[in-house]
């Protein structure tokens, strides 16, 4: 289960989304989610799922790898799903147990809801297998440049630098739980059998290392930065500049486009 995550990792390929500025590419994401969530027909969150289906065959990552994603956290879509089936009282009465009812309306939602978790989970993958996490790191820093006249530069900086830690360490993270789960195992320790208060305490032996683990990663690359003389944003200069092309004007153009059709699907429908 913990393989299937792939979030937070890079996958290198020449395409478009590719060659976009990172900046742009926050942008659009922040737009589409925006978007996902205005969508209130079957038609308009179809064009959506359409636009996002697209990109996801312009970026040149295998479709198994995003599915991965999807795979890893397929219960909480479920529980999604089913809550808001059983709480949304709209519609036709489909069936009727105990306090609870399923209608027409909840079937509906349950299936938005769904959807939308999805193209979330999608979108926001396509934007880490597209850009290195250090392009992420300036193109947050750069957003955020603004911050520096009330007095946040620095903080700015930080930010950045702790979101991009954290998101490229994910990947680290689950090679390492994997690793002490599998030592554990051969072990003899019991993981996967018995209730669900049986598992978490198994996972102790897991949980402990693992903890232990993080500090030391932590540590040295604390150790690691000081090594090199980093002292935060100041005075730092960049290898690589990052620059709007005619990719990202293409790019924004067709997501403008599909967010004013959701727009109007949405009025018309």
């Amino acid at each position: 289960m913990l393989k299937d995550i792939t979030l937070g990792q890079f996958f290198p390929a020449k395409s478009p989304l590719h060659k976009m500025d990172p900046r742009g590419k926050l942008l659009l994401l922040i737009l589409i989610i925006v978007f996902i969530f205005v969508a209130g027909n079957a038609f308009s969150l179809g064009l959506v799922t359409v636009f996002l289906i697209a990109a996801m065959f312009l970026s040149r990552v295998p479709i198994k790898i995003y599915l991965k994603n999807i795979k890893s956290i397929w219960v909480i879509i479920l529980l999604t799903a089913v809550l808001n089936a059983l709480y949304v009282d709209e519609g036709t009465v489909l069936c009727k147990f105990w306090v609870f009812q399923i209608t027409t309306g909840g079937i509906q939602r349950a299936i938005f809801m769904a959807v939308r978790i999805v193209l979330l989970i999608l979108a926001s993958a396509m934007l880490t297998y597209s850009t290195t996490p250090t392009a992420l790191t300036d193109a947050i820093e750069r957003l955020l440049s603004p911050l520096k006249y009330i007095g946040l530069g620095t903080a700015v900086h930080t930010l950045a630098m702790m979101m991009t830690i954290a998101l490229r360490f994910i990947p680290t993270l689950i090679e390492e739980t994997e690793k002490i789960m599998n030592a554990q195992k051969a072990r003899g320790a019991d993981l996967e059998s018995g209730g669900l208060l049986k598992r978490m305490k198994a996972l102790l032996p897991v949980l402990i290392p693992l903890l232990v683990s993080s500090f030391r990663r932590a540590y040295d690359l604390a150790e690691a930065m000081e090594c090199r003389c980093y002292n935060g944003g100041k005075g730092r200069q960049r290898m690589k500049q990052l620059h709007f092309g005619l990719v990202d004007l293409f790019g924004g153009l067709i997501s403008l486009l599909v967010c004013a059709g959701v727009i109007v699907l949405n009025i018309l429908l």
